[in-house]
């Protein structure tokens, strides 16, 4: 990791991390700032679709997406961080992890970041980041130090992790296909040492345990407000045409996953990110943008993105703000009612 100029800004920032202003051009930012700027770019054409008159309860249908940032090379795992009042998001080929402040600018937090891709916070606040390169999950504390959490299973090494999330019982779970050891621009490319792509569950630092093997290639995860259901993004379709294109649902039975269910299937492409809100609706990055269901599994509609799909996030100053990440840009679309779940 390099370290750049200027002072510590963040409790999450490590001590040695580069960190300051990128040096872009301005006009990379689109709007005034993350407020997430009420002067965006604007789509030409209406970017959410009904399916299901619910929906209104979620957004304005006649919302416009906001671009808060391009030039990235495939931006991922968003996460909004309150104590900065700005959303971290991973550039897994740029090898960084930036910052969009509401002031409208963009600050490295990590560099290199060892193509780290999903972040999240654990209880304390804590920045918990999947890397590809590493092949580890890291924890980055407020005194700069650096804790690997989790790199290895049974004595052998992990794919390479994922994306995480925070489980109702404090501990952090995560998924760990085999995209970051198998795209030369993701990480270093390698054979799988691991049997099967697994989520995993990390209690304590060091201790890893194997809670479903079940998922060809395990990709976004989230909760029930609950915690009594685990949402899984089964994305093996992405490396092969016949393999799964589905959200599976597992429910969370004390220690352990009960056996998975189809909560959704797509047609086309794969989910990838996925976030729940207080009412237990699922929100799904996918090839068309956002897709949004009720508890159900029914859908109600989605928000698009000029492409792919690939995270998203819950955040804003008010919790209103729907963040998402899609190929080189973030975009953003606004809630109607607060969706930020803590446990």
């Amino acid at each position: 990791m390099s370290r750049g100029e200027g002072k510590a800004r963040s409790p999450i920032d490590p001590g040695d991390v580069r960190r300051g202003p990128v040096r872009i051009d301005r006009r990379a930012l689109i709007g005034a700032g993350l407020a997430l700027a009420a002067t965006g770019a604007r789509a030409a054409a209406p970017v959410v679709r009904v399916d299901d008159p619910r929906l209104e309860a979620v957004l304005e249908p006649r919302q416009t997406l906001r671009t808060l940032y391009r030039g990235g090379r495939w931006c991922e795992g968003p996460c909004w961080l309150p104590h900065r009042a700005g959303l971290a998001f991973s550039d897994v080929k740029r090898n960084h992890i930036l910052l969009l402040t509401r002031a409208g600018e963009v600050e490295t937090l990590v560099a290199p970041s060892n193509n780290a891709n999903g972040n999240t916070l654990d209880a304390r606040g804590r920045l918990i980041t999947c890397e590809h390169r590493g092949r580890r999950v890291v924890r980055r504390d407020p005194d700069g130090a650096v804790t690997v959490l989790a790199d290895s299973f049974a004595g052998k090494p992990l794919n390479a992790p994922n994306d995480a999330v925070l489980g109702p019982d404090g501990a952090i779970w995560f998924t760990d296909p085999v995209y970051g050891i198998a795209e030369p621009e993701e990480g270093i490319q390698a054979e799988p040492e691991q049997r099967a792509r697994r989520v995993y569950r990390i209690p304590e630092p060091g201790r890893v345990e194997a809670m479903t093997a079940a998922v060809d290639q395990p990709n976004g995860l989230a909760f029930a407000p609950d915690g009594k259901t685990l949402y899984v993004a089964e994305s093996g379709a992405a490396r092969n045409p016949e393999g799964g294109r589905a959200i599976l649902a597992f429910p969370v039975e004390a220690d352990r996953l009960g056996a998975p269910r189809v909560f959704a299937a797509l047609e086309a492409g794969v989910p990838d990110g996925l976030k729940v809100d207080l009412d237990g609706r699922v929100y799904a990055a996918c090839i068309d943008g956002v897709r949004i269901f009720d508890p159900a599994g029914v859908l109600l509609g989605r928000v698009a993105t000029p492409t792919t799909a690939a995270n998203l996030a819950f955040g804003g100053p008010d919790d209103r703000t729907l963040f998402i990440t899609a190929g080189s840009a973030v975009h953003a679309i606004e809630l109607r009612a607060p969706a930020l779940r803590r446990f």
